[in-house]
């Protein structure tokens, strides 16, 4: 068993351990006028009201032990180091599975497609035969992409070319109006 220090950490009320008898006591000390006050003992299991904690719950000392340090920004991961590649030799048998196994996924990872940023261009990409009538030269698919053209028109502005219910009603009551011919 390791010796207590020599100046013992107090408390705030002023209770220290005392390195001789490993007894809680509050040290002499010397008064302003040179006399000294003498040591005095604290009983085991007593606490000073200035050495009470404010009572914290099981959950809320587990979320104080696994809150975020003071300014860390949500998401951002430092950098990843460098490992250095573990020598088989030292390995068990399960750990070179393990490594195996791991080794598979992260190629697997590496050939899956990447998600695009253009969700428009997988359709014009994909699905399209080479050669044959459909096929269409980069040169003309740069030109025409970004233009509206009457096989391609852009619906966000151009008008419906079916004719909805109100508007055969709308021009049933026109031709009803130009027969009549009120005067």
């Amino acid at each position: 068993m390791s010796k207590p220090p020599i100046v013992p950490e107090t408390t705030t009320a002023g209770i220290a351990l005392d390195p001789r008898t490993l007894e809680r006591v509050i040290p002499e000390s010397r008064r302003p006028d040179g006399s000294v006050r003498k040591q005095l003992k604290i009983r085991p299991g007593y606490t000073p009201q200035e050495d009470v904690r404010r009572f914290r719950g099981s959950r809320q000392q587990q979320m104080d032990a696994t809150s975020l340090p003071k300014g860390h920004v949500v998401g951002w991961t430092p950098a990843a180091t460098v490992t250095v590649p573990v020598s088989k030799a030292g390995m068990s048998k399960a750990q070179k599975k393990n490594e195996k196994r791991k080794e598979k996924r992260k190629e697997k990872r590496d050939d899956e497609p990447k998600v695009k940023d253009n969700w428009d261009d997988e359709d014009d990409e994909e699905g399209e035969p080479v050669g044959g009538a459909g096929a269409v030269s980069a040169q003309t698919e740069k030109a025409t992409k970004g233009t509206h053209t009457p096989e391609k028109p852009n619906w966000a502005v151009a008008p419906s070319t079916k004719e909805s219910p109100k508007d055969a009603e709308a021009e049933g009551l026109v031709d009803k109006l130009e027969k009549l011919e009120v005067r």
